[in-house]
This record gives structure tokens, C-alpha cells and sequence, in this order.
């Protein structure tokens, strides 16, 4: 049995580990990362965030060639979809990812330990790959062990027709009808994938509202565009169970008729990969699967910490990478910073919807006061010349500093003009500094600076 040494190694080569161990690299440290799968990326590179985004990308332009040409006098032919090769280019925009995060290793020295990795005590981690069983030791050691779909015991995975996201992005098809339970993120983006591509979508949430957690107005018009688009969508609803016929699933739903499905995507969230990695056995603290960390990212045992879905929160892969950098700045004695105020959520679907800070719900119930400035796509100019008019820019500034509490948006690119407000909000700037910026026209950005204007009473273009 090899036993090697490091001065950091890190458990998953996901965002938050691979991230983690650059930063490492960078501060001068010997770093080993440990990842069980063929490629380094963790979920979000090989089945997740950027799979999923190609898909989205192509079945957009798939959509807009069917339904917009003509409006910018462009005459085609009906468009058709080659499933292989949609496929085909997803998996090579994958690849060239995951061979980026692998140059990036050899650029900084680190070494892609390869094989399922358990922490045996609070400073060795044993590999167990395909050459035999390797012990790593490491004064630090950072889990990064990520996070796996849900699985709920009366709709369980069967790999074929009952498909988790990872299914959902691999179908050889398109599906006649596909139901998807959960109209969360994933729900929403991978049911927009196969909607666009003439799939009929039929989703299923339990909530009152899709996406629970979305600003209460924002989700309202999310929910009658998405509505406007084909979506058949179903809140209030608890889906029961579902029997395999042939080919074919049928979804018992409580107090309605069972819904016949070819396709059934369970996409209710995704819980902690905690479970057989040694964790409780080294003395890391777990509660109900979450690793339980402090303010620095510290387990409580010794010289470990924990970073991204592991430790709860928002599942996402940009705040596993802050908090891969502030872990490993914490455990080279340095300061580390992540500040979850301005960590933004995006939902890829389109119009896209993006937010960063409070919901003017959680204002009302935190007691704030606060001002609220809207300004609608509509009346943006570039949004109107790209024929993008759904949604809107909404502002929340406190009424007393006019400091940037909130900001949300449903709309053209959303994703993209969220990052301004995420900047606001990470220099505390009020709402009269983006008021005052100048933005450039015609742009979508416009819209950010009009809802800035609207709070404080002073739009110009409504």
C-alpha cells in the first residue's frame, strides 16, 4: 500500500474541489485532488450545468428558427432536430471542459488522484482505484464531496423511463409526453429542453407556485409565460407512485386521474453525497447527512473542512467555488471571504430568471423598510428590437440608506445582467448608484438602471 504525502488534499473534483485545489496550488501548497470518476468536473461539468446549458443552447436556436424568423422576415423551411448529433455537440462541449479542468491541473501541479476516496482519519484519505488501495496524508484536507439527486421511495429510479436529471439529458429521443416531477431548476430547464423540441411537458410540483422560493411576482409571470410556451403545469399536485407499462409510465397523482407518461423525470432537489466516505467515522459532524462546518469552513476536527452541497445551502456551483477558495485561504492561515448575500440564483430556461439578495417577501417578514422600482422589459428598446419583451427588472432598496437589498429579474438574458447587481450588492452600493451609472444604449442593461431609477422615483422610460 503507497502512502504519499501532501500538504492539502482535497476529497471530489467537482466546481468547489477542483477550485479549491487551484487555489492550493496557488498559494505554494502540495495539493492532490481525489475524484472516482473519468473525468474531473464533478456533476456540474459532466452531467449537469454545462451539459444541460448546451442542450439549452441548441434547443434555443431550434425554437427560435421555428417560431421567429419569419418575424424578422427570414423564410425557412420547418427546422428538424437530429437528436445523435444535439447530443453529439453537447458531449464534446463536456469534454472540452472537462480537458480544461485537467490542463488547468497539470498548469498547476496537482495531482489527480483517480479512484473513490475515504477519509480514513483526520489526516490520511485511502483511494481505492483501479491499481490497488493508495493512503494519502495531509495536514489539511478539504470534502468536497458534493451532492446526488433525490430519490423518492415510491418513484424510484429505474434508469429507463424514470429517469433523473442525468437521464434527462441523455434521451435518444423525444419523448411523445413527458412528466416531470418538480418544478424547481432542473425541472424547468430540462422540461424547456424537451418542450422546444416538440415534446409535450407536463409538470407536477407540490408547492402552490413553481420554483418555490422565486420572488411572488416574478413566479407569476414566469408561470403564465412558461404556460404561453406549451408547458401544462400542475401546482398544488402530489404525485403518489408510478407503474412501468411496456414502454410507457403510468403516474398515480392524488385525487386526479393516473397520468400515462413516456418519460418520467423526477427532479424534486438533490441531497448531500455524504453517506460510506468515512466522514462520522473521522469524527466529522453530520446532521441528517449535511456536514456541519463553522464560519471558516472548519469540520471541528482538525485540520479538516468542508465546502459546496456537502455542507447545505444553496446548491450551487459558483458558491461551491467561493467557498473552495475560502477554506483553503483559512487553512493556509490567510482570510477567507464568501458573501452569501451576493451569491446570485439563475434559472436557465427562457426568459431566463435571475436574483441576487431579498425577496420582497423575506423583506416584509425581516420587518424592513424598504422601496420597490419595476421597469418592464417592454419598454427597453434593445429588448424590443430583439423581439424579447417578456418580464421585468425589479429593485429593492432600503428606504432608509437606499443601500441594494434585492434584485430580480425575469427576461432576456437575465443570467448575464444579473452580475451587476451581484457586484452592487457585494460593495453595498444604493440604488442611486446604479441609477446614476451610465449604462450604454440600446442595451438590455438599460432595464437594471430604469428599475434603479423607478426606486427612487425617478424612471424615465415608464
Amino acid at each position: 500500500m503507497a502512502e504519499d504525502t501532501f500538504d492539502l488534499i482535497v476529497l471530489g473534483g467537482g466546481p468547489g474541489g477542483y477550485v479549491a485545489a487551484i487555489r492550493a496550488a496557488q498559494l505554494g501548497l502540495k495539493t492532490a485532488c481525489v475524484e472516482k470518476e473519468s473525468a474531473l468536473g464533478g456533476t456540474c461539468v459532466r452531467v449537469g450545468c454545462i451539459p444541460s446549458k448546451a442542450l439549452l443552447d441548441s434547443t434555443e436556436l431550434f425554437d427560435q428558427i421555428r417560431h421567429k424568423t419569419e418575424l424578422h422576415g427570414i423564410k425557412v423551411g420547418a427546422p428538424e432536430m437530429d437528436v445523435a448529433r444535439m447530443h453529439a455537440r453537447k458531449d464534446a462541449v463536456v469534454k472540452s471542459n472537462t480537458d480544461g479542468v485537467a490542463f488547468l491541473f497539470k498548469k498547476n501541479k496537482i495531482e489527480w488522484v483517480r479512484g473513490f476516496g475515504r477519509l480514513a482519519s483526520p489526516e490520511t484519505v485511502e483511494v481505492q482505484g483501479e491499481g490497488g488501495t493508495r493512503t494519502l496524508r495531509a495536514k489539511n484536507i478539504v470534502l468536497a464531496s458534493g451532492s446526488v439527486p433525490v430519490e423518492l421511495p415510491f418513484l424510484k429510479f429505474d434508469g429507463e423511463r424514470i429517469i433523473d436529471s442525468t437521464g434527462a439529458l441523455a434521451l435518444p429521443e423525444v419523448p411523445g409526453h413527458l412528466v416531470v416531477v418538480g418544478g424547481g431548476v432542473i425541472g424547468m430547464e430540462l422540461g424547456s429542453v424537451w418542450l422546444r423540441l416538440g415534446a409535450k411537458v407536463t409538470v407536477l410540483e407540490m408547492a402552490p407556485t413553481i420554483r418555490p422560493g422565486m420572488a411572488a411576482e416574478i413566479g407569476r409571470q414566469a408561470d403564465r409565460v412558461f404556460r404561453t410556451q406549451g408547458f401544462d403545469i400542475r401546482t398544488g399536485t402530489r404525485v403518489t407512485g408510478a407503474e412501468r407499462r411496456g414502454d410507457k409510465v403510468m403516474v398515480s397523482v392524488e385525487g386526479q386521474d393516473p397520468i400515462e407518461a413516456d418519460y418520467v423525470l423526477v427532479a424534486v432537489g438533490r441531497r448531500a453525497y455524504t453517506e460510506g466516505i468515512g466522514y462520522e467515522e473521522a469524527g466529522v459532524r453530520l446532521n441528517r447527512g449535511v456536514i456541519q462546518v463553522d464560519e471558516h469552513y472548519h469540520t471541528g476536527v482538525a485540520g479538516i473542512y468542508a465546502i459546496g452541497d456537502a455542507i447545505g445551502g444553496r446548491m450551487l456551483a459558483h458558491k461551491a467555488e467561493e467557498e473552495g477558495v475560502a477554506a483553503v485561504e483559512f487553512a493556509a492561515g490567510r482570510h477567507g471571504h464568501v458573501n452569501y448575500d451576493a451569491v446570485a440564483n439563475v434559472v436557465y430556461t427562457w426568459p431566463e430568471i435571475a436574483s441576487v439578495g431579498m425577496t420582497e417577501e423575506e423583506a416584509k417578514a425581516a420587518g424592513a423598510e424598504y422601496r420597490v422600482g419595476k421597469f418592464p422589459f417592454q419598454a427597453n428598446g434593445r429588448a424590443r428590437a430583439m423581439a424579447e419583451t417578456d418580464g421585468m427588472v425589479k429593485v429593492l432598496a432600503d428606504a432608509r440608506t437606499d443601500r441594494m437589498i434585492g434584485l430580480h429579474i425575469l427576461g432576456p438574458r437575465a443570467s448575464d445582467l444579473i452580475a451587476e447587481a451581484a457586484l452592487a450588492m457585494e460593495f453595498q452600493a444604493s440604488a442611486t448608484d446604479i441609477a446614476m451609472s451610465v449604462h450604454a444604449h440600446p442595451t438590455l442593461p438599460e432595464a437594471v438602471k430604469e428599475a434603479a431609477l423607478a426606486a427612487c422615483g425617478r424612471a424615465i422610460h415608464i
